[in-house]
């Protein structure tokens, strides 16, 4: 399965401390280091960073 390991899904979860996640997938050859994004998170009522766990 070639798709799993190109694409893998991953867990973005909220800076602000809430313990909020996103789950999403990742393109591994476009973005090989940690993802950084910014979203809601509705925990804290606005926009933080969500980082990239494994």
């Amino acid at each position: 399965m070639a798709r799993n390991e190109v694409r893998p899904i991953i867990k973005l979860r909220s800076t602000a401390g809430t313990g909020y996640t996103y789950v999403t997938r990742k393109n591994r050859r476009n973005d090989p280091d940690r993802m950084v994004l910014r979203k809601y998170d509705p925990l804290a009522r606005r926009h933080v960073d969500f980082r990239e766990e494994r």
